[in-house]
């Protein structure tokens, strides 16, 4: 099977006009089963409560049944199972779906057909859910773009609401471009329309992606990679009086420009192109700021101060300067709502799990700490780790001290519970320099 996957990405990519007419033949007991291997068995279960497995139990039926009712088109996905979990401020929260076992096990299976078709031809700037990409590239292109560029302006646009605003009619068209298969456009249009359960009631999703599932982060990069990616190169880039940069995680997207007039065109362009994907733009958190070692030196002559930051990724990226020779660099730092809502999360589980065996507690801390710096472990970032690691402390020995009536440690205590449960002190895991 994959093989056959692999020898789709070779067409697809060798011939980039090619559409595919047959691919649903391939979701078949082989691939459904490959899936089945490869899904997590921790993850939450949809509406069904069927986990990973129970649904082992009576694998080569069930499998079997869903190719079936694929042969008959008689497949429906049920409905998603919506949670919500806080954004970034902490004040709003983000909702996601979940979906059943089986549904997840056909998603995966249709994900591997999408990416074989489309993924060659996703553009270089584009990280987000790809294979062999992950933010961390997304983080150093964006520097090298504007250190060794001329950028001296970013454009920073929020997308609203995004997917929530997908329009299915215009994500289809986007798909039929490469995939004209009549089994695999039913098969998403089925899971686009399978609705969502709310507390126990069904509503309709008559619009946008469910955030959450296993195929709605490649729906979302093949509906920008027509909206977004292609328009900025094919239309924007060649019309600029100067340098254009693009960066896109998902729809989390960075721009540079060597003009002030070339971001001024480009901002007021984006909103038409988004409407005509029914998008729009989230003007409070959209901006043009001048930034660049350009942008600093003009503010530096008007006696300005430092160009203005800009978040991108969890990180704030501000100018500033290497400590030998003073050379101009891209620095970068913990966003303040990223960090607060990470205390804030840690706080809230310290509370809850304090009555924990102590063993075990700090097993979990550790590795709260250790994915923390993984990913916040980047380049110029060392201090906020540090104050993320001190404000665990002071969490852990808040709580451990609330584990009954009476104190349990004073800090001399403390120091000794850690030197026999150590915690992992910060260190930087990618080197945007590297």
């Amino acid at each position: 099977m994959e093989t056959k996957l692999k020898r789709i990405k070779e067409r697809s990519s060798q011939n980039p006009k090619e559409v595919f007419t047959s691919l649903g033949h391939l979701i078949n007991e082989e691939l459904l089963l490959l899936c089945h291997q490869e899904l997590d068995g921790h993850k939450a279960v949809g509406i069904d409560q069927v986990t990973k497995s129970q649904y082992a139990e009576n694998l080569t039926e069930n499998i079997h049944q869903i190719v079936e009712k694929l042969k008959r088109k008689a497949y429906r996905p049920q409905p998603v199972r919506r949670v919500y979990i806080p954004k970034a401020d902490g004040k709003e929260v983000r909702p996601l779906g979940i979906a059943t076992y089986e549904d997840k096990l056909v998603q995966l299976a249709l994900k591997k057909i999408l990416e074989a078709v489309f993924e060659p031809h996703f553009l270089e700037f584009s990280y987000g859910f790809r294979p062999n990409r992950n933010a961390h590239e997304a983080l150093k292109t964006l520097s090298t773009c504007i250190e060794k560029g001329k950028v001296s302006y970013i454009v920073d646009a929020d997308i609203q609401g995004f997917f929530e605003h997908v329009n299915h009619e215009k994500l289809i068209e986007c798909v039929q471009k490469r995939i004209q298969d009549p089994n695999i456009i039913r098969l998403i249009r089925r899971f686009l329309l399978a609705g969502i359960m709310d507390d126990g009631n069904w509503e309709p999703s008559e619009m946008g992606t469910s955030q959450g599932s296993i195929i709605s982060p490649l729906l979302a990069n093949i509906y920008l990679h027509y909206g977004l990616d292609l328009w900025f190169e094919i239309a924007v880039k060649p019309n600029m009086r100067g340098e254009a940069y693009i960066v896109r995680y998902a729809d989390d997207f960075v721009c540079g420009f060597q003009y002030q007039s070339d971001a001024e065109n480009f901002y007021k362009a984006l909103k038409h192109q988004l409407d005509k994907f029914s998008l729009s733009i989230q003007k409070e958190k959209s901006k043009i700021i001048p930034f660049g070692r350009f942008a600093e030196q003009n503010r530096a002559d008007q006696g300005q101060g430092k160009p203005e930051t800009f978040d991108f990724l969890g990180f704030t990226h501000y100018c500033s300067h290497s400590r030998d020779g003073g050379r101009f660099r891209v620095k970068r730092k913990t966003s303040r709502k990223k960090f607060s809502k990470k205390i804030k999360e840690f706080t809230i589980w310290m509370k809850v799990h304090r009555h924990m065996d102590r063993k075990e507690m700090m097993k979990i801390v550790t590795s709260k700490l250790v994915g923390h710096y993984r990913y916040y472990g980047v380049t110029d970032n060392f201090s906020m780790m540090q104050k993320y690691y001190f404000e665990v402390l002071k969490s852990l020995y808040k709580w451990l001290n609330r584990r009954s009536q009476r104190q349990s440690f004073t800090y001399d205590q403390f120091n000794q519970y850690l030197k026999r449960f150590p915690l992992p002190f910060p260190r930087i895991y990618f080197n945007v320099y590297a």
